[in-house]
């Protein structure tokens, strides 16, 4: 058993289609994503989900990543007080520490 699925990467913030202006998401990367689906296979919650503790620049925040309908990876939602507190516009390069809570 992994004791502690912790993951930094950069990627760029994209919004939701179906709603731009509320939601934005980053996608976590394949390896990383592949990792957390083999280990956290059949404990997931509603929807795929895997609650995770992430960090964008001095923001630290709880939440869930979710398995994408398209590609199978993971992605990351990422609050407006979060994208404000650091300065975060759609198609921003940001970079994301993420660890998988249990």
């Amino acid at each position: 058993m992994v004791d502690s699925l912790v993951y930094e990467f950069r990627a760029a913030l994209w919004p939701w289609e179906s709603r731009r202006d509320l939601w934005t998401f980053v996608t976590l990367p394949d390896d990383a994503s592949d990792e957390i689906a083999a280990v956290t296979d059949g404990s997931a919650r509603g929807f795929g989900a895997v609650r995770v503790e992430a960090w964008i620049g001095a923001v630290r925040w709880r939440t869930s990543v979710f398995p994408q309908q398209t590609g199978g990876s993971y992605v990351l939602p990422v609050k407006r007080s979060v994208r404000d507190a650091n300065r975060l516009e759609v198609g921003d390069e940001v970079s994301v520490r993420l660890e998988v809570l249990r």
